[in-house]
């Protein structure tokens, strides 16, 4: 009985815990996903099983990780603690989650890293701990166990130090990320235990500490980059005597600045990493005039950067930099040269002709006029190029440009767009080889022979075009969108057209004789010219739509109709009538069981129920009347029970008031009597009027129950006594007849 018990207690255990999960986190109930976010939690939810592989548990308040809070979810694969409080974790928190893969404890507050957390995560590859309050990693490495961690995120406004054996187990790293900005202590070679790094961000402001990290990982990091950092002067080498192989191919410097003289080393130093063959600044800023120390710099050799990517760079006096002379045996090897949002203006001749490999140039947002232009693409200038970006300038001449580029021999890609051209003249001399044009949003108000027709690709979008009749043979692909065309470009002069895009533009016309279908698969190959398709073959979607819409429009008008011309009340009228008209004109005497069926308002049954039925019910001989309260059968449907009553009643006494006119049913037992009256020609209904009511105030509907109003004698209650012992003798006197 003891074993029964303590398995009753586990089993109410477990029951407790899952009630308490699904109180603290119900989306954990349903699925192997727990969203628990930003609930306020302040621990971890109890209950936790092994069909959970994702837990989010960011941004609540939990301060502690106990031994028992994950125990039980052995198959979990991401754990998410981010913005919490964390501040203890216990040593064997995590050693049940072998399985995991990546675990989040950024922005918490964590004074000190334990190896002994991740001792058993030997699936974990991601691990964000930047955010918390260490000031160190300790004495040894916390992450000696995870042997396929792919990403690792580290640091902290007050991590101060990084000694070597930190980073002992890691071998191979996809991404490292140190937010060192307060970084004051870095024993050398701490980073070299890391075998390759293919994308290192750090974020560091120390000068000396930069210099050690970049001689440390130059031979395992492939992309370095470098945020917030104001680059130092640095003399010594970055190389150190070593036979293992440069792996740094790319530097990155974000946020930086930079002067004169640190740039002039920089280049110097830089050569050193034979590996290195691209440089980007991005958001940098610049303290000085150009005045470098070219002489240095041309001592220590070429340079082996193929790729250099300069975008948002401030210059403060960008006007009075210098022409970098002594700089042109620096750019020979260059193949790819990218200066955006940097107000460049110009580019010295000399220096321009000295780019000999250049195969890339971008210029995009900046200061060039047409001018200046000509010293930029002086003749011998730039004698590889290829592709040409001058897009988003202060460019007005695009004969000039024609001509300026013309001495470019081997471009063949030119992107002008987002300047301002207007009108163009009929003739330019372009490079030969030019094949794409990129003339979009230029204000021109319509394209002439300068277009050149050796091109393949050409972009006139966003223009103020009415026509295009350009003669392009080898035009592959025209871009006409956002223009004011009202008809399509002729296909004769673009027979080797592949794709055209016209929308946004204002046409309603194309010469039919000179385009053949694409579709449907029936006509494909044919003159457009001689293929006559239906409406609908062409406007499928839009010809059911209108269908719908045209069908719901005519139900709504009926509707309409109907209820203002009592559609309904005749519908049902005539079905009432049919029904009558299946049965015999005159009831079986044996079937008349009633005097007289009382049809009337319940706001007048005090007057029918005490007054007139006692009335009749009592005299002598006794008159039985039908009565809607007392003798419908129950069950059955109020309108079979209607007429069925008034074909069981000799006679139909309606009770007239203004309550009566306004009741819906007594509407329905008027509608039918009025039927029974008018098609059988007899004086089966009686008109009693409670009080004065005008034959108007009946529904237009009942025209002939109107005239007969006005034509027939009827009832009228009295307000003496004397005269109402005459009405009910009247009355008497109409249910006998």
């Amino acid at each position: 009985t003891w074993q029964v018990l303590a398995i009753y207690t586990v089993l109410a255990a477990n029951l407790t815990q899952q009630q308490a999960l699904k109180q603290a986190c119900p989306s954990c109930d349903a699925s192997q996903i727990c969203h628990c976010s930003s609930m306020g939690l302040d621990f971890i939810p109890l209950g936790l099983t092994a069909k959970i592989s994702v837990l989010n548990l960011a941004h609540n308040r939990i301060q502690r990780i106990r031994s028992q809070d994950l125990q039980q979810a052995v198959n979990l694969r991401t754990l998410l603690l981010q913005s919490n409080k964390i501040s203890s974790i216990d040593e064997d928190a995590f050693q049940s989650l072998a399985k995991l893969e990546l675990l989040d404890l950024s922005n918490n507050s964590l004074a000190h890293l334990s190896p002994l957390w991740f001792g058993q995560l030997f699936s974990l590859q991601h691990l964000y701990l930047q955010g918390n309050s260490y000031r160190d990693l300790g004495q040894s490495s916390p992450f000696s166990s995870l042997r396929n961690l792919s990403s690792l995120h580290l640091g902290n406004a007050r991590f101060s130090v990084i000694r070597q054996g930190n980073f002992e187990g890691i071998e191979l790293v996809h991404k490292l990320w140190i937010d060192g900005s307060n970084l004051s202590q870095y024993e050398q070679g701490s980073l070299k235990s890391i075998k390759a790094i293919n994308h290192m961000i750090i974020n560091i402001s120390s000068i000396n500490i930069f210099s050690e990290i970049v001689r440390d990982c130059v031979h395992s990091v492939t992309w370095l980059e470098v945020t917030e950092i104001k680059l130092p002067v640095e003399k010594k080498s970055l190389v150190q005597n070593s036979t293992r192989p440069f792996r740094l191919q790319k530097l990155t410097f974000k946020e930086a600045f930079f002067t004169d003289q640190t740039i002039s080393r920089a280049i110097v130093l830089l050569k050193e990493i034979t590996s290195l063959k691209e440089l980007e600044a991005i958001n940098c800023a610049l303290e000085g005039k150009g005045i470098w120390n070219t002489e240095e710099i041309a001592k220590s050799g070429p340079s082996f950067v193929e790729t250099i990517t300069i975008i948002k760079v401030m210059i403060q006096n960008f006007h009075l930099f210098f022409d970098l002379e002594g700089m042109e045996s620096q750019v020979k090897n260059l193949k790819r040269l990218t200066i955006a949002s940097s107000n460049v203006f110009m580019v010295p001749c000399k220096l321009a002709r000295n780019f000999s490999s250049l195969l890339y140039l971008d210029f995009h947002d900046n200061l060039l006029v047409n001018k200046r232009l000509d010293e930029t693409i002086c003749n011998g200038s730039w004698p590889s190029l290829q592709t040409l970006n001058l897009s988003q300038n202060s460019l007005k001449s695009l004969e000039q440009i024609a001509n300026y580029t013309a001495r470019l021999p081997k471009l063949n890609n030119l992107d002008i767009s987002q300047n301002n051209f207007g009108d163009i003249p009929d003739a330019c001399e372009w490079p030969k080889p030019l094949k794409y044009l990129n003339l979009s949003t230029t204000q021109i108000l319509k394209v002439t022979t300068c277009i050149p027709p050796t091109l393949e690709v050409l972009d006139v979008s966003g223009n103020n075009l009415k026509e295009f009749g350009l003669q392009l043979p080898f035009l592959k692909e025209l871009y006409l969108t956002r223009n004011q065309l009202k008809t399509l470009p002729g296909a004769a002069p673009i027979p080797n057209l592949v794709a055209l895009s016209v929308r946004r533009n204002k046409l309603n016309s194309f010469s039919k004789e000179e385009y053949v279908c694409d579709s449907p698969l029936a006509v494909r190959g044919a003159q457009v010219g001689a293929v006559h398709l239906s409406l609908m073959e062409c406007h499928r979607s839009l010809v059911v739509s209108l269908i719908c819409v045209l069908v719901f429009l005519v139900i709504l008008a009926l509707v309409a109709v109907g209820y203002k011309y009592h559609l309904v009340w005749y519908l049902r009228m005539t079905w009432a009538w049919l029904q009558a008209k299946r049965k015999p004109k005159r009831a079986p005497p044996k079937d008349v069981c009633y005097d007289a069926f009382v049809s009337y308002s319940e706001n007048d049954s005090e007057w029918v129920e005490n007054t007139m039925v006692r009335e009749l019910e009592q005299a002598c001989p006794p008159f039985r009347l039908c009565l809607h309260k007392r003798d419908f059968v129950p069950g059955k449907w109020i309108v079979d029970n209607i007429i069925d009553s008034i074909e069981k009643s000799h006679k139909t006494l309606f009770v007239l008031s203004e309550h009566f006119v306004q009741s819906e049913w007594c509407k329905y037992e008027l509608d039918f009597s009025h039927f029974r009256l008018f098609d059988e020609n007899n004086d089966t209904a009686i008109l009693v009027l409670l009080e004065p009511i005008q034959s108007k105030a009946i529904p237009k509907r009942f025209c002939k129950l109107r005239k007969i109003m006005n034509t027939k004698t009827y009832l009228e209650w009295p307000a003496g006594e004397e005269q109402q012992q005459v009405f009910w003798e009247n009355l008497k006197e109409a249910l006998k007849s």
